[in-house]
């Protein structure tokens, strides 16, 4: 572990969904339309939508491998079959689904509170995008399920993100509504274009500014949480299949360019959502930080040839709106010189297999890169604590 003189506030940390989590508080008329059990072929599958749903090989998280066990991979300093290293699989560990427990791991490691997402659930919206009233009901039920289970701010240490869809606008202001009314400090949204019963739409149309507004209002955070988009319908263009299954990528899936996360902020950029709502707060978490420097350098040139589309410099909005939580294995002296400090923030993935064991084993690539001691303090502790403590003026919280 690093130094024991630091401590984290950790901006991507999971939880393992249980089995009824988006079941147990389902509207009865959507039951059949959403998420289902079903033994098929001896095995355990999750239904979504009544189609077998392959996003993660064993939705139930009946056996796991260890947290960090694919670090190297990821590093690019190990390669082979995933199967292979992820090693002995274990069975799930009480801190992966009680939050008491967590807690207890969470002293161990040092974190004095963390950000907390989902592991299945950020792979749900587009498999039930034909079914709208369905996809915002199974939200619906998750959200009560979080909110039961795990808290949206426990002890002021786990802060669990709601998921919202955009789908259906009204159902998303009536959403955020109940969320804050519970206390939430961030909520979680998926990038990309927005499927409504309108066609697709960008996520700055004006559409969604009764949302937006709210979200600014209150002060709660907007995260986006790497996870399946409407971009894997582009991977069917090259031959690929359109079902996101994990640790199943072939190289080539890898290698498109196209960033669901870096054509989302430039569209909320270019259509004026920042200076129509200056209030709000965007991290882009589990996307890594790779994407940066090309939308950085189109950000730059369109500023230069659309002088009066722009009231600033767009890189500077974006300095001012984003914070983000890169991969341990990008450049992070590049990042800090792309955007400061004080919009890094240290995000283990803790406890997914292709995050960090141990989250403050961080400081050590932040040291490499040229960080200085305050300068780490920000990234690993200080700017996330700041983006949920203390708690923003929640109107009915």
């Amino acid at each position: 572990m690093a130094d024991r003189q630091w401590r984290a506030f950790d901006a991507d940390n999971h939880y393992y969904e249980a089995t009824d989590a988006f079941t147990r508080h389902i509207e009865p008329e959507y039951a059949k339309r959403t998420m289902q059990w079903a033994e098929v072929g001896g095995k355990t599958r999750l239904l979504v939508g009544g189609k077998i749903n392959r996003f993660i090989p064993d939705p139930t998280f009946s056996k796991l491998a260890r947290p960090g066990v694919l670090e190297d991979y990821f590093r690019g300093k190990a390669g082979g079959s995933v199967a292979e290293l992820f090693g002995e699989l274990e069975p799930t560990r009480a801190e992966y689904r009680e939050r008491d427990a967590r807690v207890t791991v969470m002293d161990d490691l040092r974190l004095d509170g963390a950000f907390f997402f989902p592991t299945l659930g950020v792979g749900m919206e587009q498999a039930l995008r034909d079914d709208l009233p369905a996809m915002t009901a199974a939200f619906r039920s998750f959200n009560k399920w979080l909110d039961e289970d795990w808290g949206f701010h426990y002890q002021e240490r786990i802060f669990a993100a709601p998921y919202l869809t955009l789908a259906d606008p009204d159902n998303a202001v009536a959403q955020l509504e109940w969320v804050l009314d519970r206390g939430a400090r961030l909520v979680v949204l998926q990038a990309g274009p927005i499927c409504t019963d309108r066609g697709w739409k960008s996520p700055g149309d004006p559409l969604f500014d009764p949302f937006w507004a709210r979200v600014a209002d209150a002060g709660i955070v907007v995260a986006y949480h790497g996870g399946d988009t409407a971009y894997s319908d582009i991977m069917t263009w090259w031959g690929e299949s359109r079902e996101v299954e994990a640790f199943r990528a072939t190289p080539l899936r890898g290698l498109l360019s196209a960033s669901a996360i870096a054509d989302t902020l430039a569209a909320m950029l270019s259509c004026g959502l920042f200076a129509r709502f200056p209030g709000l707060r965007v991290a882009a978490i589990e996307t890594g930080s790779d994407w940066v420097s090309p939308l950085f350098r189109v950000l730059k040139k369109s500023f230069v040839q659309h002088p009066t589309a722009w009231t600033e410099d767009p890189r500077d909005t974006f300095r001012r709106h984003v914070w983000i939580a890169p991969f341990h294995e990008n450049d992070l002296a590049v990042l800090k010189e792309q955007i400061g400090p004080e919009r890094i923030m240290l995000g283990s993935d803790w406890p997914h297999t292709e995050g960090i064991a141990e989250p403050l084993a961080f400081v050590k690539d932040l040291e490499e890169a040229g960080y200085t001691d305050d300068e780490i303090q920000l990234v690993v502790h200080d700017n996330a604590a700041a983006l949920v403590r203390p708690a923003p003026d929640l109107a009915g919280a």
